[in-house]
């Protein structure tokens, strides 16, 4: 994965920010140029059409590649001062110019962005082998209440192709098996079947119907407070 790829990636371009941090339109894109290192090196950031970000760093007295810039062995020294500005750079563009994506659905996202207005939580990507899958928990108790993931549809149904996101929630036992019943649920991927349930984020589950659900789960994440003993 590329520097570029890596510091946007869960981003989308904002193209209407572009022209106030300085880009330019071209044949090529959104083209910036960006000199850096007291002027000793120039960065060239370009966003194409699909918001797909590329980049490219050069000496300014020869207007040649620096190629060190890409060879991940040397993190240190002279280079790694090079890429770390470089990499401020692209940081830069990303707060001004993007809006976070943290999904690949739609409805992922729109969940997301609903679990933030009402919680105000934010999805956390522990794992970095499975960097697609989202943990949503209650700060206080610092328990899951909803975790988003990718996977292949056939891990649900072997009959069905093609990728998915989905929602893991916790819900009451006595719940789950009418809720099988029912389009988008599942029995819950990789969790205890017998307390959660698996549900697609492809729009079969309307979004007031998702949100209740994790309003059930996020309930069993909230502390009980002790009974107060009589006097």
């Amino acid at each position: 994965m590329s520097i570029e790829e890596k510091i946007f990636k869960r981003t989308v371009i904002d193209f209407s920010a572009l022209p106030g941090y300085g880009f330019e339109h071209s044949a090529q894109g959104w083209v910036c140029t960006k000199e850096f290192m007291n002027g000793d090196f120039k960065a060239v950031i370009t966003i194409d059409e699909h918001g797909k970000v590329a980049g490219e760093v050069y000496e300014t007295d020869s207007n040649d590649v620096y190629l060190p810039l890409r060879v991940d062995e040397i993190s240190s020294g002279f280079v790694g001062e090079v890429r770390g500005e470089y990499m401020r750079i692209l940081e830069d563009i990303k707060q001004y110019c993007c809006h976070t994506n943290y999904f690949t659905f739609p409805q992922s996202n729109r969940l997301t962005r609903k679990i933030f207005a009402r919680y105000g939580d934010s999805p956390e990507f522990p794992w970095e082998k499975y960097s697609d899958c989202g943990v949503f928990r209650n700060p206080d108790s610092r328990k899951w209440y909803a975790l988003i993931m990718n996977i292949s549809k056939s891990w649900l149904d072997k009959k069905l192709s093609g990728d998915i996101e989905i929602v893991n929630l916790k819900l009451d036992a006595d719940k789950i098996p009418e809720l099988h019943k029912q389009t988008g649920f599942y029995p819950a991927y990789h969790m205890n079947k017998k307390s959660w349930i698996t549900i697609t984020l492809d729009d079969s589950v309307p979004d007031e119907v998702l949100l209740a659900l994790v309003a059930e789960s996020h309930e069993f994440t909230i502390r009980k407070k002790p009974k107060s003993k009589r006097q």
